[in-house]
């Protein structure tokens, strides 16, 4: 028995590492359930006013009611739904209490992209939001061509020449014709914990197997 001490060791010092991997998978699984909750309790909150300055991190996703008129030129940036594939979303300045904000009207398809959308007054219910969409991959937009290839509130603010705060539509009134709202979700944030505490899990009690199985073989040879 002595002589199997150094692969036990090294058995045990494997499998503690495998398991701790899975508990950490495990508490990670829960914060990321209660920071998707909290954002779902965000989306879903009563509407309010917008903020007088408000903050990208503190404010995002805050759900706003704004009443006021579409006005000036738009800014389509290139998507790809799930359910309706390419198209454009529609991004357009809002002037509302003599503020001028961005708005996210929704999707069009592409063969609407030229379609007139009516400006005018409006109501719209939705969230703040400040994506990240842009990465070392992304393309530069063709402002020329009015394609643009992520919502960088910053650019499109100046732009549009409003602030920099942008409300994603979940509800327009009047709703126009032929442009869908794309609202927010949490259905885009990965959570992929439980996976990783199966394969963590499962493969300390493979390892088990495999050290159980390896010392009874080893055994086996010993005898006489």
């Amino acid at each position: 028995m002595i002589k199997n001490w150094p692969f036990l060791l090294l058995s045990a010092l494997v499998l503690a590492v495998l398991i701790s991997l899975g508990n950490w998978q495990v508490a990670r699984l829960a914060e990321k359930a209660d920071y998707i909750a909290s954002i779902d309790a965000r989306l879903a909150a009563a509407p309010a006013v917008v903020p007088a300055h408000p903050d990208a991190v503190t404010d995002q996703f805050r759900a706003v009611a704004v009443q006021g008129s579409f006005t000036g030129p738009e800014v389509r940036v290139l998507v790809s739904t799930r359910d309706y594939g390419a198209g454009y979303r529609i991004i357009q300045a809002f002037e509302t209490e003599g503020r001028r904000l961005l708005v996210d009207r929704g999707y069009v398809r592409s063969s609407d992209k030229d379609t007139p959308r009516p400006a005018g007054r409006a109501t719209v219910e939705g969230n703040l939001h400040w994506p990240e969409e842009r990465d070392s991959y992304t393309p530069e937009n063709d402002i020329a061509g009015n394609t643009w290839y992520a919502r960088d509130v910053p650019a499109l603010a100046q732009a549009l020449d409003t602030e920099e705060v942008l409300i994603v539509t979940r509800v327009e009134t009047p709703q126009p014709e032929a442009l869908l709202p794309l609202p927010l979700d949490t259905s885009t944030i990965p959570n992929n914990h439980l996976e990783y505490i199966i394969t963590w899990y499962g493969l300390a009690a493979v390892w088990v197997l495999m050290t159980a199985y390896f010392l009874q073989r080893r055994n086996a040879k010993a005898k006489p």
